[in-house]
């Protein structure tokens, strides 16, 4: 940055040695250029910014500014053993910078908006959630988010504690509330479905977070769908050079009706490896949340609703899937198998599978008179050297009850992700639209996959329990899903 601030200067000193040349050799003066024509706009919005009013470009130009600087920053404690054996815990501060701008007053208060990843550091730092300058499986043990005036602040007297008001990762937005009367944007929040190709956008964020910043550029392409990790949005995209730290940013576009700016986006992330293509958050997704202060469920924000539609269409499923009926629970593996009263049997098998075959665990799920309900959670069964042992969960402490039904939560979910993955990659070449299907499934399948791990985490935890008590003789699975199962007879009960 230093460095180029020389060659600009030298850039402009030779305009000027033209000029001068041209003026003491008597140049006769050039005749007027013809008045440019009038910005045409075709859609709602204009292909150059020449179309905002001079209204416009006087409240921008006087307007306080609205965009901020954001400096969040986290603490890590990581846990490991030293050399003499003993346990070492270690704590690493991170920081990083990004932008908010302010949209509306409440009360005394300024809400503002900003990225859900610029509001939000990861709880644990794994494989999916890295940290830069922090090892995997360190726990986040504080953290801070102000307003400060640039990266070189380091006068705290005047930064703004800044509060999370609501922070939506599917959408990588998060409302944030100040505590303090600050500029707002003066703009009304506009449609960013009326974006089309060549549309002018400004952006006014803190790139690197050193100084305060206007770019321009125009929407290369009005459509693109984040599903990145915990993302699931529609974003688009555009050629303006922007930098880190200049997420959050807010992004306009020149209204053709009224040559107002309106607000079209949030700057959230760039392409690896493109100077200059730049990925914007569609500003109609944020519209309720920015309105209401509350997430908005969607779809893609949970795998399919646990209710009777959802255990009949993976019966279904699963009865007629010509494939072993196993699939993943984290790094575990667990089967399926429905018997002829609609029972569910589900076990879940070690890490060491296939080459070792003895479940860990077995649960039954059975149908219930509700439709509004998946099901109950039948009879449950701990894997040991013989062979399954029945849990008596009514004698059981409410931790045991906690993790059996979590684990039951988490296996019906993967289930369902895996079966209905599987039944849409059957027919995924039949169509455009088959194949979309497909890959919408494949996109919820992954992410039920990403956030099993704990649920598996939670069935080791179950069956390695010193205090578990099971009861009766020993059966095997094939028992168990046996039509009628076998275990009245083997248990006694």
């Amino acid at each position: 940055m230093t460095a180029s601030r020389p060659i600009a200067s030298r850039r402009w000193l030779g305009c000027l040695a033209i000029a001068w040349f041209a003026a003491s050799r008597g140049a006769a003066a050039a005749p007027r250029a013809a008045a440019a024509d009038p910005p045409v706009c075709t859609g709602d919005y204009a292909e150059d910014l020449s179309a905002m009013s001079a209204r416009a470009r006087s409240i921008e130009s006087s307007a306080s500014s609205y965009s901020y600087a954001v400096r969040t920053s986290a603490t890590y404690e990581c846990v490991s053993y030293g050399s003499d054996g003993n346990l070492k815990r270690t704590r690493t501060t991170v920081q990083a910078y990004g932008t908010a701008f302010g949209y509306r007053h409440d009360g005394g208060d300024t809400l503002l908006v900003t990225n859900e990843h610029v509001a939000d550091w990861p709880a644990v730092t794994d494989d999916e959630h890295p940290v830069d300058g922090v090892a995997p499986g360190c726990k986040r043990t504080a953290d801070t988010l102000k307003i400060v005036d640039n990266d070189h602040d380091d006068y705290p007297g005047d930064d703004i504690a800044l509060g999370r008001v609501v922070v939506d990762p599917a959408l990588d937005v998060a409302v944030l509330r100040a505590p303090k009367k600050l500029a707002i944007i003066p703009w009304r929040v506009g449609k960013s479905a009326a974006l089309a190709a060549r549309n002018a956008v400004l952006v006014k964020g803190f790139p690197l977070g050193e100084f305060q910043a206007t770019n321009v550029g125009k929407v290369v392409s009005p459509y693109d769908h984040d599903t990145q990790g915990a993302r699931s949005h529609d974003d688009f995209v555009i050629d303006a050079l922007l930098t880190s730290g200049g997420s959050g940013s807010p992004v306009f576009a020149v209204s053709c009706r009224t040559g107002e700016l309106e607000l079209v986006g949030i700057f959230h992330a760039r392409y690896t490896g493109a100077s200059a293509l730049n990925v914007v958050v569609a500003i109609d997704q944020v519209r309720d949340l920015m309105a209401t202060l509350k997430r908005t469920p969607r779809p893609t924000d949970h795998t399919a609703e646990l209710d009777g539609d959802a255990r009949d269409r993976l019966i279904d499923t699963a009865r007629g899937d010509p494939d072993p009926p196993f699939f993943a629970v984290g790094p575990l593996v667990a089967s399926l198998r429905v018997r002829k009263d609609g029972t569910l049997v589900f076990a879940v098998f070690p890490g060491e599978f296939p080459r070792t075959v003895r479940p860990l665990l077995a649960l039954e799920d059975v149908t219930v008179p509700d439709h509004k309900l998946f099901g109950a959670l039948g009879a449950v069964y701990v894997g040991g050297g013989a062979g399954l042992h029945e849990l008596p969960i009514t004698s059981s402490e409410a931790e045991v009850h906690a993790l059996v039904s979590r684990a039951l939560v988490a296996l019906r979910e993967s289930a369902i992700a895996t079966f209905d993955y599987r039944e849409a990659t059957r027919s995924a070449g039949d169509s455009r639209t088959a194949f979309q299907r497909a890959a919408a499934k494949k996109r919820a399948f992954e992410r039920t996959l990403a956030a099993q791990r704990d649920a598996a985490q939670a069935i080791l935890d179950l069956v390695g329990r010193d205090t578990l008590r099971p009861a009766g003789t020993a059966i095997g699975l094939c028992d168990l899903e046996a039509d009628p199962p076998v275990t009245a007879a083997v248990s006694g009960t």
